[in-house]
């Protein structure tokens, strides 16, 4: 999928995401991120931060930067950062494959609901290690296509129209996890049946 059409759809979501998707999503970013030991004066990177559901999670004593290629999808985040104070938190709009920033500028990465959206998810990842600093965390939550060869045919076969709602059903996250070279810490999910993970891994370099 081309960014002009990631764009679009999640234009047409931005005003409506908070209420059809905080459900689904909410609990599995704030376990994550009340995972993530984050120390007084951390800096932390938000790749698709999208409405601004994870800001309120983030304590105050760290500095966060969190970006989203959507212009529509950072208003609404904007809106949250204004309404309950998060002056710890700065917004960007930013392409994740391709990040302004310096090396090794982050202690930690969060990236959740991203991997299956970008065009290249592995391209995604190492820029990520590229801005962390070593041994920093990169964390991740997503839906990975199922180790069960039946079901992964199944969504496989239910990939294209994933594709034309805004992401991907096939992201296997043992392919792209050994294509850019992440070593996982912590792999699971917040229940037994679950269609998404939460992955802690440690940026080696």
């Amino acid at each position: 999928m081309d960014y002009e059409s990631i764009k679009k759809i999640y234009a047409l979501y931005s005003d409506v995401y908070d209420v059809i998707f905080k459900r689904f999503f909410y609990p599995r970013i704030r376990s994550a991120i009340q995972s993530m030991e984050i120390h007084p004066g951390d800096r932390i990177l938000d790749i698709g931060v999208g409405t601004g559901l994870s800001l309120p999670l983030y304590p105050r004593h760290c500095k966060v930067v969190g970006i989203d290629l959507s212009m529509d999808m950072l208003e609404q985040a904007q809106k949250k950062v204004e309404r309950l104070g998060l002056s710890h938190i700065t917004l960007m709009a930013m392409d994740a494959m391709n990040l302004f920033f310096n090396d090794n500028s982050f202690d930690k990465v969060f990236i959740s609901h991203v991997v299956s959206v970008v065009p290249d998810p592995v391209r995604t990842l190492e820029e990520a290690k590229r801005v962390c600093k070593r041994q920093g965390d990169i964390v991740i939550v997503n839906h990975f296509q199922s180790e069960n060869r039946w079901f992964a045919k199944i969504e496989e076969f239910l990939n294209p129209i994933c594709k034309r709602i805004g992401w991907r059903s096939d992201i296997s996250l043992k392919g792209i996890l050994e294509a850019s070279g992440l070593r996982v810490e912590r792999n699971y999910k917040l229940k037994k049946i679950d269609l998404w993970r939460i992955v802690f891994a440690t940026n080696d370099k």
